[in-house]
C-alpha cells in the first residue's frame, strides 16, 4: 500500500546529521509494513528484529549498550552481514526491549552513519520504564490511512489521480464527484486501518460480505485496544479509560443538531466528576493515539492556541471505522447514509482525521453564544473558518456571523456538494473528500 509517510522517510534518509528514527503511532496503523517496504525499496538490504516476538534478540542488549558489539552479535544472530554505511536496521516493537530503546542514544553518538529505524506503540514508548534517549532521536508519527491513501490502497487509481491533481479551478465532472462521494461513504465504514482496508479490497466484489468482514475485524481490533488499556494502566484505571472512550459516541446521541458537542464530564464515570478528575484519563487516551481533541475557543485571532482552555473541547475517534464499530452502526445504515444526527459527527470525525493526517498538530473550533464553526485553520497568520455539512444543504448561518465579526479572506463549507469557488461571496465549497487537500493550490 502506498503511504504518504514514505516521502518523509526518504527525507530522513537524506538528512544531514540524522539520528536514529522512532516511528510512533497507534497500533495497527501500518508501521511495520511501511518500514519493511522502505528498507526493501531504498536500501540494498534491511535487517529486521521484532523485540515483542523475539525475546532472544533482546538478550543481546543486556551485556552493555556498545553499538559495535550489538551489531556484531545481531549479524551473527540474524545470519546476515550488516553494512553500516548502506543497510537499514529496523528495531520493531522497541518498547518491549527497554535497553534497545536506551541504546539509540549510543547509536546516535557512536555510529551516526548507520540508518536505524525503530517502531513502537505510543503506549509502550510513553509509559515504559526505560531511559528515553531525549535529543538523540528523530520522530515521525504515523496515522491510519487518509481517504487519499484509502483510494490508493483499494486500487482506485483514476479516483486517486483525480483527487491528487485537484486545484481551485478544477471542474470535477459529476460522474467523478459521485464516484468519490460513494467511496467516501465506504471509507466511513472501513476507516483507515490498513488491515481493515485490505480485507475490504480483497472482498469488494461482494460488498455485503466485504463490509461484514470489515466490521468483524474492527470488533477484534477494539478488543485489542481495550486489552492494551488493561496492560498499560491496571484493571481499575482501564475500566475508567474504557468507559470514557466508549462514552464519546454515546454523548453524540444526545445532540439534535448533528454537530459534535462539547465534551461533558458529568456521569461519564460514576463517582468521578469534573475535568480535573477526568483529565488524566483523557490525556492517557490522547497519548495512546485513540482520540483526537479539538479545542473550543471564543476568539478567532492568531495565534489560536492563546485562547484555548483546558476544559473546553470536542473529542473525536482516531479512526472513523472504529467509531462506527463502537457505535454499533451497521455498515448498511452508514452506506445508505441514514443514521440521523450521527451523520454530522461522522463527517466531522473524517474532517478531523484528514486534517491531522495532512500535518496539523492542533485542531480548533470556534463558539460564541449560539454560533459555532466546526474548525478553524490558521495559515500564514490568517484564520479560515471551516463549516462541515454531512449532506447537500450548505446554508451556514454561523459562518456568516463569523465573517461579519472577523472578515476572513474567505470561508469554507465542506459537504457532499461538488467543488465550487464563489469569488464574489468569498466562499469556497469543498467536497468533504478534499479535506486533506485544503487549501487547494491555485488562484483564490
Amino acid at each position: 500500500m502506498k503511504r504518504n509517510i514514505t516521502e518523509k522517510l526518504k527525507a530522513w534518509k537524506e538528512k544531514k546529521n540524522r539520528h536514529p528514527l522512532i516511528l510512533k503511532g497507534v497500533r495497527q496503523a501500518g508501521k511495520t509494513y511501511i518500514l519493511k517496504e522502505f528498507g526493501q525499496t531504498f536500501f540494498p538490504h534491511y535487517h529486521y528484529v521484532n523485540f515483542e516476538e523475539d525475546k532472544q534478540a533482546g538478550k543481546i542488549f543486556q551485556q552493555d549498550l556498545n553499538p559495535k558489539r550489538i551489531l556484531d552479535e545481531l549479524s551473527f544472530y540474524l545470519d546476515s552481514a550488516i553494512d553500516i554505511k548502506n543497510d537499514l536496521v529496523i528495531f520493531d516493537e522497541i518498547q518491549s526491549c527497554p535497553p534497545a530503546l536506551t541504546s539509540l542514544k549510543y547509536f546516535s553518538e557512536k555510529l551516526p552513519q548507520l540508518a536505524l529505524c525503530s517502531a513502537g506503540s505510543l503506549l509502550g514508548l510513553y509509559f515504559g520504564l526505560s531511559s528515553f534517549p531525549v535529543g538523540n532521536v528523530d520522530f515521525l508519527e504515523m496515522y491510519p490511512m487518509s481517504f487519499e491513501e484509502f483510494l490508493s490502497g483499494i486500487e482506485e487509481t483514476r479516483s486517486y489521480d483525480y483527487l491528487k491533481n485537484c486545484r481551485l479551478d478544477t471542474q470535477i465532472p459529476e460522474i467523478v464527484h459521485s464516484r468519490l462521494w460513494e467511496l467516501l461513504k465506504v471509507y466511513f465504514i472501513t476507516g483507515g486501518l490498513p488491515e481493515v482496508v485490505t480485507i475490504y479490497h480483497e472482498n469488494k466484489h461482494d460488498l455485503y460480505k466485504a463490509l461484514q468482514l470489515v466490521r468483524d475485524k474492527q470488533n477484534t481490533l477494539i478488543l485489542g485496544y481495550e486489552a492494551d488499556m488493561a496492560k498499560h494502566s491496571g484493571k481499575q484505571n482501564s475500566m475508567h479509560i474504557n468507559r470514557l472512550w466508549r462514552n464519546i459516541p454515546s454523548q453524540l446521541a444526545r445532540e439534535q443538531n448533528g454537530s459534535a458537542p462539547k465534551f461533558k464530564f458529568k456521569d461519564v464515570i460514576p463517582g468521578v466528576k469534573g475535568y480535573e478528575r477526568l483529565s488524566g484519563i483523557i490525556d492517557w487516551l490522547m497519548t495512546a493515539g485513540l482520540i483526537i481533541k479539538a479545542h473550543i475557543i471564543d476568539k478567532a485571532l492568531p495565534p489560536l492556541s492563546a485562547f484555548k482552555e483546558e476544559n473546553a473541547f470536542k473529542l473525536y475517534f482516531f479512526d472513523v471505522g472504529i467509531l462506527g464499530a463502537v457505535s454499533q452502526l451497521s455498515p448498511k445504515t452508514i452506506l445508505d447514509y441514514d443514521y440521523g444526527t450521527y451523520q454530522g459527527y461522522f463527517a466531522e470525525n473524517v474532517a478531523a482525521q484528514e486534517f491531522i493526517c495532512s500535518g496539523i498538530d492542533e485542531l480548533f473550533c470556534w463558539r460564541e453564544v449560539t454560533s459555532e464553526v466546526e474548525f478553524l485553520r490558521e495559515i500564514e497568520g490568517n484564520v479560515f473558518p471551516i463549516e462541515i455539512k454531512s449532506g447537500w444543504v450548505t446554508k451556514a448561518k454561523s459562518l456568516n456571523v463569523f465573517a461579519q465579526k472577523y472578515s476572513p479572506e474567505y470561508r469554507i463549507v465542506m459537504s457532499a456538494r461538488n467543488l465550487k469557488i464563489n469569488v464574489e461571496r468569498k466562499i469556497h465549497y469543498y467536497p468533504l473528500y478534499l479535506a486533506s487537500r485544503f487549501p487547494l493550490p491555485g488562484k483564490k
